[in-house]
């Protein structure tokens, strides 16, 4: 019998024994879980279903011993003596205050990790923020700091990214894997993606020259719209990412090049804005000055290229990487997105070729 069917043969028996509080297993820890007080600072009034982190390995050994102190949880219950302290005492967690961590985490992020700190603000601090500062880091506190967030959504997402960070970097025993949910951007975004005649059409819509020149760099060469001001073109019509941006440095090849010759990207006129501000706030900038002139976001001229380099049998590989990408994002993304024109014009592209197969 493996230990999660000797699991729910403990917890049925503990229910046939009136006994509320059952045994979970994450990863290869075993916790409680139950109808319990609220811990102190929670700000809740009535008990509620919570789990206790015990420590304990998900083994024979372990249960015995999960089931040792389920049964002394439930008789501290009914004898109105359960003290959360038995659970969060000095040495079960690392030393120090939710806010020390998060300050020991951010230097170590961004000076030792070199991580950028855009992205720490935009991830880190965003899916740190229900932690409280006073509190001490214990893998309740992390639990609370999840589920204080929206089930199914990016913040939720974002939590339990955050939370795992720093409850690794903390050597913590805590896993947010069981909270994350089923939200997906890749899900739950829909596309207007433009056709190749729409891009071109809108482009001349444009009035001012400096703003055209970004919007063609973007359908061009599938840039993110704060790329647009960090690239050299020293090689063009190659075109090469700064390393200042989201995802770093990457050449990128242009899908048509013909765009790049006929609309003159290789002569940078740039729109009169801070680029002294975050890649964020740039790129605000533009969708700014952009959406109001288009039937179509920004951002979808970069989702644009990624198609039209499948229509034009660019190696997936080649395409993802271009674009700053996992392979398995890329593919998971753009292929959904592919239309019947697409199929249609990759069609009319391989009965074109001379070395296709013909009937015998």
């Amino acid at each position: 019998m493996d230990i999660s069917a000797k699991i729910s043969a403990t917890n049925s028996r503990l229910k046939a024994q009136l006994i509320k509080i059952s045994i979970g297993q994450t990863s290869d820890k075993l916790h409680l879980r139950g109808t319990l007080p609220p811990r102190e600072g929670s700000g809740k009034k009535r008990a509620y279903q919570q789990r206790i982190y015990i420590s304990q390995p998900a083994n024979p050994a372990g249960l015995k011993a999960a089931e040792r102190e389920a049964r002394l949880v439930a008789a501290q219950l009914i004898n109105k003596e359960f003290n959360w302290a038995r659970y969060e005492r000095a040495g079960s967690t690392p030393a120090g205050s939710c806010g020390d961590w998060i300050r020991k985490f951010e230097r170590w992020y961004i000076h030792t990790k070199g991580g950028k700190a855009e992205t720490w603000k935009g991830d880190y601090v965003k899916g740190l923020r229900h932690l409280k500062p006073a509190a001490t880091l214990t893998p309740a506190a992390l639990e609370q700091a999840i589920l204080a967030t929206e089930p199914n959504t990016k913040s939720r997402q974002r939590a339990c990214m955050a939370v795992g960070a720093i409850a690794k970097f903390a050597k913590l025993d805590f896993d947010p894997s069981p909270f994350r949910g089923s939200y997906s951007q890749r899900k739950t975004a829909i596309r207007n993606v433009p056709s190749c005649a729409a891009v071109a059409e809108y482009r001349e819509k444009v009035p001012n020259p400096a703003w055209r020149w970004v919007y063609g760099m973007m359908a061009t060469y599938g840039l993110r719209n704060h790329e647009c001001f960090k690239v050299d073109l020293s090689e063009f019509p190659i075109v090469y990412v700064l390393e200042e941006t989201k995802t770093g440095s990457r050449e990128v090849w242009p899908c048509y090049p013909e765009w790049a010759e006929n609309w003159a990207l290789d002569k940078p006129l740039l729109p009169d804005i801070d680029l002294t501000r975050t890649n964020t706030l740039i790129g605000n900038s533009v969708t700014s000055y952009l959406s109001p002139k288009l039937p179509f976001k920004p951002y979808d001229l970069r989702h644009a290229w990624a198609v039209r380099t499948i229509s034009f049998g660019w190696p997936d590989a080649f395409s993802a990487q271009q674009m700053g990408h996992s392979l398995i994002v890329h593919n998971e993304t753009y292929q959904r997105w592919i239309k019947k024109r697409d199929h249609q014009r990759m069609y009319d592209i391989l009965l074109k070729r001379e070395d296709r197969p013909r009937p015998p």
